[in-house]
């Protein structure tokens, strides 16, 4: 009888999280356990379901974390007892994947699996690198082939005679430590030497890297540049199309590593615009966002809403803190009452826009407390007026004192703690130090105090950016030099910004 569990074999693409299929997506989001590979990008991670399971048993070359044969046996026990397994493979899982092998030892056990195919890097490498593996002025014909066998194998299944006479572009995977076997064996079966080829490391991502040559001198390229895998090689006359539709090396922010100091939920708002942009982007959660000490008091407060004539939220965090708690006690929206909503930017807005709520009130610019406070002086009088203010514990009290200043009863709900992140960044923190960056951004003063708190020397030549100037402030005091600043204190304003410095 077959058990009640199931392994979804997903392909997750060749590293763009925006390659990942829908029912890819669906399969993580629906994982009791995500058992994942070394080409996975980690960011489709964050479509699991709280509590879910990871399990990291990434394979490079030399450096197994588990071999295949206890990956087999990890995902058939975990299915067998009744969860849902998502095991998640770069490119196709079945493309040079190994995907066979675990589906036939799920088969061989008797449980429940499925295949979900992925775009295969032997495509989508050579496309982000702007070369078409097809091309009706060039080939109507695609051979792909891997540089990677079974080093059990008494000699290689490859046919190099038949490969070098085949017509139409070739791909390899996982060829690179072989590039001058390979090359050389392709030559020596009739391959013209000036046959062109094309490198594409770290396909579709930040860091990709192309290089170009042709089938007599790549080998010797490689080695003097230190090309190393991953990556995939396209060779024939289609590498000539590069020239003109090489799109992705092209965006502006390309080649430049940036890293983002957002909580992990929130660093994918600024780190896909970054992304859009070409930016390689490290994701270094300094701070996590934890409920507050006193949630009985900030319950109590969320409770009474519908007695107060404003409700301020400064925060996106504290929207969904409140929210939270409001629909812990409510079951009913109206039960808000007709308290008037104001809140200090873009960002804390659509937050409110997804409660279904209406914002009564926002500054036109400068978007910090003082900005608030002048709107607030211009919109009507504040005497008498009953304020409560969502926030985070460890907040400027200014928005509190000028209110209170300009007549206002303030309450502070404190709905949230900024706590540093010190479990969720190791494996980021190991890469800062090894690769270095171009820039570091921070969005609040609590990004740049947890990051100092690291104790992590910045990279040599890093430049700084700024959300605005609260954040400048918490920037200064730690003695961080601030190259970008945010004209307006907005992701768009900050990504602008930044844009810009590197125009």
């Amino acid at each position: 009888m077959k058990s009640k569990g199931i392994c979804y074999l997903v392909g997750t693409g060749p590293g763009d999280p925006g390659l990942l299929t829908l029912k890819g997506k669906d399969c993580i989001e629906a994982a009791d356990v995500l058992v994942y590979d070394y080409l996975c990008n980690p960011v489709l991670l964050r479509h699991a379901k709280a509590g879910a399971e990871k399990i990291y048993v990434g394979k490079k070359a030399g450096d197994h974390t588990l071999p295949q044969d206890q990956i087999n046996g990890l995902i058939v026990k975990l299915t067998r007892e009744g969860k849902v397994v998502t095991r998640l493979k770069g490119g196709d899982p079945v493309l040079f994947g190994r995907g066979a092998e675990e589906a036939a030892e799920l088969a061989d056990a008797g449980v429940r699996f499925e295949i979900v195919p992925g775009i295969t890097s032997a495509i989508a490498g050579p496309a982000y690198a702007g070369i078409p593996v097809t091309h009706r002025d060039h080939c109507s014909q695609l051979t792909i082939f891997t540089g990677h066998e079974d080093p059990t194998k008494p000699e290689s299944s490859l046919d190099y005679a038949k490969l070098a006479a085949a017509d139409g572009t070739k791909v390899f995977l996982m060829g690179i430590e072989r590039i001058a076997e390979i090359t050389g064996a392709l030559m020596k079966h009739g391959a013209a030497a000036d046959t062109p080829i094309a490198l594409v490391r770290w396909a579709t991502m930040g860091r990709q890297k192309t290089l170009i040559g042709t089938l007599g001198d790549i080998a010797e390229k490689v080695k003097a540049t230190g090309f190393k895998a991953p990556a995939v090689a396209v060779v024939g006359n289609v590498v000539n199309e590069r020239k003109k539709i090489n799109w992705f090396e092209e965006r502006p922010l390309f080649g430049r590593r940036i890293v983002v100091t957002r909580t992990r939920q929130q660093a994918g708002g600024l780190a896909k615009q970054l992304t859009e942009l070409g930016a390689d982007v490290i994701e270094l959660p300094t701070i996590r966002i934890e409920e507050p000490l006193n949630r009985m008091a900030f319950g109590e407060l969320v409770q009474d809403v519908h007695t107060y004539d404003w409700l301020v939220f400064t925060s996106p965090n504290g929207v969904d803190a409140f929210f939270k708690m409001f629909y812990k006690l409510y079951s009913d929206a109206r039960s808000i009452g007709g308290v008037r909503i104001a809140v200090i930017g873009p960002g804390t807005a659509e937050k409110i826009k997804e409660q279904h709520l209406a914002v009564d009130l926002m500054p036109e610019k400068d978007f910090v407390a003082e900005g608030l406070v002048r709107a607030f002086k211009e919109h009507q009088s504040m005497e008498h007026c009953t304020v409560l203010w969502v926030r985070g514990d460890g907040a400027r009290e200014t928005l509190a004192n000028e209110l209170t200043g300009l007549g206002a009863i303030v309450d502070e709900a404190i709905a949230y703690r900024n706590v540093p992140e010190k479990e969720d960044n190791l494996d980021v923190l190991a890469r800062l130090k090894e690769e270095g960056a171009d820039m570091i951004t921070f969005t609040s003063a609590s990004t740049v105090d947890c990051f100092m708190d690291l104790g992590l020397p910045l990279p040599a030549g890093i430049k700084t950016a700024s959300i605005g100037p609260v954040t400048t402030a918490a920037m200064k005091k730690h003695g961080l030099k601030v190259d970008v600043t945010a004209k307006q204190s907005t992701i768009p304003g900050l990504v602008a910004a930044i844009e810009k410095f590197y125009q």
